[in-house]
């Protein structure tokens, strides 16, 4: 009964999350900012792309999507059709492991191993270059092991992002640096949370690291922590907005889908998250 539910009823509850965010300095506009990730989408998952859609009626200030956004080989079409509305507004990606490859069964044991990845060897890969020249091609920023400044709303976003930590394809060594310390805020750009990149980025002064990759764990103990996180980051920071340090803060998107071969949650609701940055003196809910 519990694997129905989470098969039929839940992974189809698309939720909107929204958090306040301190991280811009006193007198700073607010920014809305929509976080998007794990969208595995396929071509035949129309009800999710309509979803999808429908975000743009949020008309956020910036869009950042932080990777596995494809399960299907042949869903570019569908994909840059259900990402179309968001093109109007500006914003910034990264991939994740499985746009880099197709999902396979997958055994649950892995998730308790130390290699999470396993062997890659004969494994088919996704048209990722051409997905990702897709959504550059309609005005978004490909963060892949990039540094960049843009102006939201007459606001100074300092932005880095790397390739994926999960396939320990992450290169923090070609954005290191200290971070643009005249724009208004700074964030970075990951697929999976894991701890070095984080402090990394923390060491480099960012203020916010969006990431994805967990699925906020996918199956998680009712009103209690995930059970794995497929990363390193700890089962009770899995999802959701937390604190890293005395500065910076980290949200990881739950995402919107999950593997074809574990199509089911429980207790932990497909979702996309608008953050608001607000000043510093403010407090996140």
């Amino acid at each position: 009964m519990t694997a129905a539910y989470g098969g039929l009823v839940e992974r189809n509850l698309f939720t909107l999350r929204r958090f306040d965010v301190p991280v811009l300095d006193p007198g700073t506009p607010e920014l809305r900012v929509l976080h998007i990730s794990d969208l595995h989408l396929t071509a035949a998952q129309k009800r999710k792309q309509a979803w999808i859609s429908d975000l743009a009626r949020l008309r956020p200030d910036y869009v950042i999507n932080t990777g596995d956004t494809s399960s299907d080989p042949n869903g570019i079409p569908a994909i840059m059709a259900a990402l179309g509305p968001l093109f109007d507004f500006p914003g910034a990606f990264v991939p994740g492991n499985n746009d880099y490859y197709l999902p396979q069964p997958k055994n649950p044991a892995r998730y308790f191993l130390p290699d999470k990845t396993g062997d890659l060897t004969g494994r088919k890969r996704m048209p990722w270059a051409e997905l990702a020249a897709a959504m550059a091609g309609a005005g978004w920023l490909d963060l892949t092991h990039q540094r960049a400044t843009v102006d939201v709303a007459g606001v100074s976003i300092a932005l880095a992002g790397t390739d994926d930590p999960h396939l320990r394809r992450a290169r923090y060594a070609k954005i290191a640096g200290a971070a643009d310390p005249d724009a208004a805020v700074r964030i970075g750009v990951i697929h999976s949370p894991e701890p070095a990149m984080l402090n990394s980025f923390t060491g480099d002064g960012y203020d916010l690291v969006l990431a994805g990759h967990t699925h906020g764990g996918q199956i998680r103990v009712p009103f209690g922590p995930a059970i794995v996180t497929n990363c390193g980051i700890d089962v009770h920071r899995a999802r959701w907005l937390h604190q890293w340090d005395s500065r910076m803060w980290f949200n990881v998107c739950a995402g919107l889908g999950t593997n074809p071969f574990m199509p089911f949650r429980i207790a932990c609701r497909p979702e996309a998250v608008l953050l608001t940055l607000v000043a510093r003196d403010a407090r996140p809910h």
